[in-house]
């Protein structure tokens, strides 16, 4: 079997790990707040954690197998592994902490035998002009940069990467992420994501795999599980809303805009560098989302969407807010509102409403297996 399945029970103190997910290609994500198990999951993936009771395989070989007592030791997994700190070799300037992931990649009986190039990482990752330097001398998202390329370069099977942007500011973490969808795009290596934050997520995983409290709570694709109300975790962050699939319509250089078609209907967002028929994913945050009754009329307003109530959120006690869910033209739309608004618009399902969509965040680059629309 290709690809990763992970089934752990495990205990840290107080702390219990109970979760089991399968992992094929592309990027996912483990998503959860602080204290969830993700660290801890992938640790015991790539063998840094000795589980209590655990399976892991990868590509149909056992790492872990508890039952067994089959351990396969860090090194022979063929595993790479990106922290949130880069943890370069000071003392070695970038050509050289790259070749130190080659040289652990020596002996190894890959198929298609020389793996990806040193040319190839250093083009990939937009490190040329580095290599002569210390890390003392790099900014965050240039360390993290090299660091992912030492990983690539001892050629792995499967990128584990924990929470790559978190110690990174705004600014380094716009610089990493093309780098990081680039790699996502190429597809030759399965990446396991760990992130809290959400955009992260909805900008780079294919699947996402959701813990609380040491426990896989929902999984599946990235789009379908943002629009649902039922998983705590993602409704409690402050990003939360829902990915919708568009395209670019037209721009109006003139005001600054850029026309998007979706199956809910036209959004206009601020102009784009992006060609007429490029597809793109868009997240709507639940904050950004207002509700009415009757279209509104006379106001500011660019973006109205007709739609009907499908879900309301369960109340959460000392939370004066909860969460409605569209259906807007085949697609999911998540508002947030205050409980008494709810109740003083007589809201329920099948009740049709319009969603005014005060801003909406681009997510780079088209959902899986898109096309543009003809």
């Amino acid at each position: 079997m290709s690809g990763l399945a992970v089934a752990v029970a495990h205990r840290q103190g107080a702390f219990r790990l109970d979760a089991a997910f399968e992992a094929a290609g592309g990027v996912t994500a483990l998503f959860g707040r602080s204290g969830s198990g993700k660290t801890t999951l992938i640790d015991i993936v790539a063998g840094l954690v000795r589980p209590e009771r655990a399976r892991v395989t990868l590509d149909g070989e056992i790492l872990v197998d508890t039952a067994t007592r089959r351990f396969v030791p860090p090194h022979r997994r063929r595993i790479g592994y990106v922290f949130q700190e880069s943890r370069l070799f000071p003392h070695l300037d970038v050509r050289a902490n790259l070749l130190f992931g080659r040289r652990l990649a020596r002996g190894l009986d890959r198929i298609g035998s020389d793996g990806i190039s040193f040319d190839d990482v250093v083009g990939l990752l937009g490190i040329g002009q580095l290599l002569a330097r210390r890390p003392a001398g790099l900014s965050g998202g240039e360390r993290q940069r090299v660091a992912i390329g030492r990983a690539l370069l001892a050629r792995p099977r499967l990128l584990l990467m924990d929470e790559p942007l978190a110690a990174l500011d705004e600014a380094r973490k716009a610089e990493i992420l093309p780098f990081l969808e680039r790699l996502r795009d190429l597809g030759g290596v399965p990446i396991l994501y760990v992130s809290h934050a959400l955009p992260e997520i909805v900008r780079l995983a294919d699947r996402v795999v959701v813990l609380e409290a040491g426990r896989v709570v929902a999984r599946g694709p990235v789009d379908e599980l943002s629009a649902r109300l039922d998983v705590a975790p993602l409704r409690a962050a402050r990003e939360a809303g829902a990915v919708l699939a568009a395209t670019v319509e037209a721009h109006d250089p003139a005001f600054a805009l850029t026309r998007l078609s979706t199956a809910a209907g036209p959004l206009h967002v601020p102009l784009l560098d992006r060609a007429v028929g490029a597809p793109l994913r868009i997240l709507v945050s639940a904050r950004d989302v207002t509700l009415s009754l009757a279209r509104p009329a006379g106001t500011s307003a660019l973006n109205v969407l007709a739609g009907t109530v499908a879900e309301i959120g369960a109340a959460t006690p000392g939370d004066p807010g909860t969460e409605v869910r569209l259906d807007c033209g085949g697609l999911a739309l998540v508002v947030r509102l205050t409980r008494r608004s709810l109740a003083e618009m007589g809201l329920r399902p099948g009740l049709p409403v319009f969603a005014a969509v005060k801003s909406v965040a681009l997510v780079e680059g088209p959902p899986r297996g898109a096309a543009p629309e003809p």
